[in-house]
């Protein structure tokens, strides 16, 4: 019978449940655990009765516990399961905590180096404590892991510009709009109508750069020894830079349907990274 986290991570529909399937037993519990917690605490900011400020605080709580032996929720439980596994900083759970919050009391973005701690906390805190579920032996890893929690939540910030903008927040950065001419009333005007100007497209071409560099730095940074551990974690960066070609291709659409990576493909590009991961490549 599947654990409460492993139904949330699958009725979620995310693109990472194929690359955590692959793990081992022990693996995929810790990790359908973590991501369940990630969800919830992201549920805590972006749903109307998630609880917000109040449901952070209830989750570090939570977390606490969970440490100690003595969670009290399902996902709690199984969390504190991993945790006596796995050896995962408390840190990243304060940093993931601390990411929400601030879609609680933040909207726009100055500049890159503004977003960036957003991300490092959202999603760079993620990885490096997934990380420790995979398993590695260079410290090394972890700069791959931070890379590649920025490419991937570059990634997620371009796909979600319309859902993002129905929220009230753009995370593009302020100072790259401006850049190309465009601003906050372009991208909410997209949002709602579709139609993304050329000023626009090209400010969301320049953040798709961004994102490659940050996929390339992760891919030069993982170090040979650990390519084979780090198997899922490259599962999920080749489908998402996967999504990020699509979105290209595509001439980075707003609003309309979500973009996606259909499961046929999803399937293929894990196999292949998997092949790569078994050779050593």
């Amino acid at each position: 019978m599947a654990s409460a986290s492993e139904r949330l991570t699958r009725d979620s529909n995310t693109s990472f449940y194929y690359a955590f399937r692959i793990l081992p037993e022990a693996k995929r519990r810790a990790i359908f655990a973590l991501y369940s917690f990630c969800r919830q605490v992201d549920d805590c900011v972006d749903e109307a009765d998630g609880g917000g400020a109040a449901g952070l605080d209830a989750w570090l709580a939570e977390v606490d516990r969970a440490y100690a032996g003595s969670a009290v929720s399902p996902i709690g439980r199984e969390l504190g399961e991993a945790l006596q596994r796995f050896p995962i900083p408390r840190a990243c759970f304060a940093e993931i905590v601390a990411g929400c919050r601030m879609d609680l009391t933040r909207n726009r973005y100055a500049d890159f180096a503004a977003l960036q701690v957003y991300c490092e906390r959202v999603a760079s805190a993620v990885g490096l404590a997934t990380i420790e579920i995979f398993g590695y032996r260079n410290p090394r890893t972890r700069e791959y892991a931070r890379e590649l929690g920025l490419a991937l939540q570059l990634t997620n910030i371009l796909r979600d510009v319309a859902p993002d903008a129905a929220k009230g927040r753009i995370y593009l950065p302020l100072e790259d709009l401006t850049r190309f001419g465009a601003g906050e009333a372009e991208v909410l005007e997209a949002a709602r109508t579709g139609v993304v100007p050329a000023p626009l497209r090209a400010s969301l071409a320049f953040q798709a750069d961004r994102a490659r560099q940050h996929y390339e730095r992760a891919a030069a940074l993982l170090p040979r020894e650990d390519r084979r551990s780090m198997a899922s974690a490259r599962v999920m960066g080749s489908v998402y830079r996967a999504l990020l070609d699509e979105l290209t291709g595509r001439g980075y659409p707003v609003g309309g349907p979500k973009v996606s990576i259909g499961r046929p493909r999803k399937l293929w590009i894990a196999a292949r990274t998997l092949v790569a991961a078994s050779l050593g490549a």
